[in-house]
């Protein structure tokens, strides 16, 4: 437990907890925006179609080297 010696050390302490608190909640609107965007159905589609390009190519590739 940290002694204090002056109200202004107390002051001091509640400001920077103020900010740091103000900072994590900035934090956790930023991640509720991306988290809302990842949601979007137009997302999950172009992350299908980049996982249906991917498995293609390994697919038509696979197929070139066993002939």
């Amino acid at each position: 437990m940290k002694t204090y010696q002056s109200f202004d050390e107390i002051e001091y302490d509640l400001d920077k907890l103020k900010l740091e608190r103000q900072i994590a909640w900035e934090e956790l609107k930023g991640i509720k925006h991306e988290f809302q965007e990842d949601m979007k159905p137009l997302n999950w589609v172009s992350t299908g179609l980049k996982f249906a390009g991917q498995y293609g190519v390994f697919v038509i590739l696979k197929k070139f080297f066993r002939t």
